[in-house]
């Protein structure tokens, strides 16, 4: 008896998050947003590069390295 499969512990639905955008319930047909022009916001913002991370720079290798 101590070989049976358990059965997987039931789960509980994610919370509804809001819109990404403008912070409105999102629809399902439009998840994570609540209609067509959020999420092309969007995805003008992610084209136009403001979801960018920052970064340092690489130091510049010597050519002699990569021999």
């Amino acid at each position: 008896m101590a070989d049976e499969p358990q059965p997987p512990a039931p789960t509980r639905p994610r919370p509804a998050r809001p819109c990404a955008i403008c912070g409105k319930p999102a629809v399902a047909a439009f998840r994570p947003f609540c209609s067509a022009r959020c999420r092309q916001v969007d995805l003008g913002r992610w084209l136009a590069g403001d979801y960018a991370i920052p970064a340092e720079p690489e130091p510049a290798r010597d050519q002699e390295e990569d021999v």
